[in-house]
């Protein structure tokens, strides 16, 4: 451990430091490794398996950003569970647990098994199977009490199928397919209620990325990354931003280049590079709008440095609350609450406009005319904002 000094000045770096930047935080225990899976619980990172050169591992150590310092964990599967290391797993956090599951190990190509870590007393529980096939190189992800695995390689070739887990019920659900190619290595992640995913292999490394609404089971393409192709990328999320980082282009180039998205302009820019050494199959998560990044390989060497992202936040940024479409769902009418709006667009989710007049003294659109379904509504805000959100027309 640190000496408290040594705490302090990380944490003041942090609040003090200019804004989109990069920092060198405290290296993960163990050896260095690629393809590792990673889940946040109560503002803790947790980093889990992973290829150490010659073998795969189910070691867990779990990172905190105020001591800037790592601990070793217990082990996926727990301390008799030898036979479940693993790497290219996923994993994703519900309340106060992590989950994590199919990739591949020493001893299998592609598992369909999911486990359960309770942080609260930090043990692991296998629920029940992966209801597709065994997998590697796959996405997941959490929205509201429920998780979501999908694409990935299987022995028969590359996938599209997604499926969600309910934990109450401990069972898996197949949902409708993501609506990009089949693909293995791409990036998956949430902001602000909606997933995203995007990049990844399909035989072309691709720069696509879509959306995700879970309520409706319903995907959205979105502004592709003004770039060239990537796969075995990172991305995070903290609204109304997103960010794509590393990975190997076409090329074979292992790349450092860091890319935002925002989400109501759904246009893309480059921001500043990953300070450390260009990696791919490194693995990233967020804790308190800070992106933390690490491990991964790059032309035979393997990595434990990590790195925290510090995004440069704007004095008049809008949250998700400042343009809130009621009631959602709707039969007649919709209005909005705070934003002053000069102009909107009304557009279903292929991208057809469908309207663009409404009241601006009521603050309200007629959505009488629209048939039943789900749509988008982006406005233009007084003072040059644009907002985007969705509803539901019953």
């Amino acid at each position: 451990m640190k000496q408290l000094l040594g705490h302090i000045a990380i944490f003041m770096c942090f609040s003090l430091s200019a804004q989109d930047s990069w920092i060198q935080v405290d290296s993960m225990n163990g050896p260095p490794k690629s393809v590792t899976t990673s889940f946040v619980l109560q503002d803790t990172g947790y980093v889990i398996g992973g290829f150490l050169d010659n073998e795969f591992t189910r070691k867990m150590y779990s990172y905190n950003p105020i001591q800037d310092d790592w601990d070793d964990e217990v082990s996926l599967s727990g301390e008799t569970g030898s036979g479940n290391s693993r790497g290219s797993a996923v994993s994703f956090a519900i309340e106060n647990k992590g989950y994590v599951g199919l990739g591949q190990g020493n001893t299998a190509g592609y598992y369909t098994d999911f486990w359960e870590y309770d942080a609260a007393t930090e043990a692991w529980t296998q629920i029940a199977d992966f209801a597709g096939t065994g997998r590697r190189g796959a996405v997941a992800f959490a929205i509201n009490g429920i998780g979501y695995v999908g694409t990935g390689q299987d022995a028969t070739g590359l996938k599209k199928d997604f499926y969600k887990y309910d934990p109450s019920t401990n069972s898996w659900t197949q949902l409708s397919d993501f609506i990009g190619t089949a693909r293995k290595y791409a990036v998956g992640f949430t902001m602000g209620g909606q997933a995203y995913v995007g990049t990844g292999d399909d035989g072309v490394y691709k720069n696509d990325f879509y959306m995700y609404l879970a309520e409706f089971d319903t995907w959205v393409v979105r502004a592709s990354i003004p770039d060239v192709g990537r796969a075995g990328a990172v991305g995070w999320g903290s609204f109304p931003t997103a960010f794509i980082c590393t990975g190997e282009d076409p090329a074979g180039n292992v790349t450092s280049d860091l890319w935002e998205f925002n989400y109501y302009s759904n246009a893309w820019a480059q921001k500043a590079n990953f300070t450390g050494p260009a990696r791919k199959h490194a693995t990233a998560f967020v804790i308190d709008g800070i992106g933390y990044v690490g491990t991964g390989f790059n032309n035979g060497t393997f990595y434990d440095d990590f790195y925290a992202y510090t995004p440069m936040l704007g004095m008049n940024d809008w949250s998700i609350d400042d343009f809130t479409i009621y009631p959602n769902p709707a039969s007649s009418s919709i209005q909005w609450k705070n934003a002053q709006i000069e102009s909107l667009i009304i557009t279903d989710f292929s991208g057809k406009v469908m309207d663009t007049n409404f009241d601006r003294n009521q603050q309200a659109v007629s959505i009488a005319h629209l048939s039943a379904g789900a749509y988008f509504i982006q406005a233009n805000t007084m003072d040059g904002h644009v907002l985007q959100t969705s509803f539901v027309k019953q």
